[in-house]
């Protein structure tokens, strides 16, 4: 058994590290207000945006804008990955990862990975998934232009027939308590699945449907992106508040554990010092 000295040692230990875990779970606490609204006032703009592209794709065709253009099944796929920079954010990253390696595993064609955040990364080089690109997570409060670049290189290698398929794989934001692993198709661009209440050729385009497109695809792959990017920072401080939560819980608990143990120990002592005062008195 243990002795007093090294039990103590032990109690000391927990307790600072209850300290850190409780800090950490009310600094995500106040960072998942931020996160939690951006993203909230972000997805009816986004969801919207969805809804009128795919209403133009179901009218216009490929030779509008090649982002509509639809690709053969199995060619060469691009999963852009998201996760976090650090970890203590629960089981979110290993969520993700899980997510996106079943679907490389069914996947029988050409693929690819461009990683944003460290910990999708390093999980992803660990299993030997073939990278084209890395872009780090962008901070606690990224804004429209700092994806811009990764929208940009997304654009042009599907235009240019590097791939016929583009996926977002990133934690959607549920509620504080769920965040659900998602691959959505990016690229290209779906129709709309039900065309009833689509105008079809009464669409007016000014100045034409090429000039048009050619200015609001662009704005709506990096809608796409910039909303999987606030999705996965809210998903990232609820997951962490959670997990730092329950950290601090079983930090309690093994204080107590640790208290009851040193108490016995304790006593146990104390018995035995008795014990041999006692067994002193009576020899003399």
């Amino acid at each position: 058994m243990a002795s007093q000295r090294e039990i103590r040692r032990r109690i000391g230990a927990v307790r600072n590290i209850k300290q850190i875990t409780r800090a950490m779970q009310f600094v995500a606490a106040s960072k998942l207000r931020r996160a939690q609204e951006a993203t909230l006032a972000a997805r009816p703009y986004a969801e919207k945006l969805d809804e009128v592209l795919g209403d133009l794709a179901a009218v216009l065709g490929d030779e509008e804008h090649p982002l509509l253009a639809e690709r053969p099944e199995g060619g060469p796929r691009l999963f852009v990955v998201f996760s976090t920079d650090s970890g203590l954010a629960g089981p979110l990253n290993t969520n993700t990862v899980r997510a996106v390696a079943r679907a490389i595993t069914e996947y029988k064609g050409d693929l690819k990975v461009v990683s944003v955040g460290k910990k999708g990364r390093d999980a992803l080089r660990r299993s030997r998934v073939p990278m084209a690109a890395h872009f780090d997570a962008m901070g606690d409060r990224p804004t429209f232009g700092d994806i811009l670049p990764l929208a940009r290189l997304i654009t042009d290698d599907f235009v240019g027939g590097v791939y016929d398929r583009i996926d977002l794989v990133y934690p959607q934001f549920v509620s504080t308590l769920v965040q659900r692993a998602t691959i959505e198709q990016l690229l290209p661009i779906q129709p709309a699945g039900d065309t009833a209440g689509i105008p079809g050729n009464q669409f007016i385009f000014e100045p034409n449907p090429a000039a048009f497109l050619r200015a609001l695809l662009p704005r709506y792959v990096a809608t796409r992106i910039f909303q999987a990017l606030l999705e996965t920072k809210a998903s990232e401080q609820s997951s962490r508040m959670v997990a730092m939560k329950n950290a601090t819980e079983n930090a309690e608990d093994l204080i107590e554990d640790y208290t009851l143990a040193y108490n016995k120990v304790r006593q146990a002592n104390i018995t035995r010092e008795m014990i041999e005062i006692a067994s002193g008195a009576q020899a003399r």
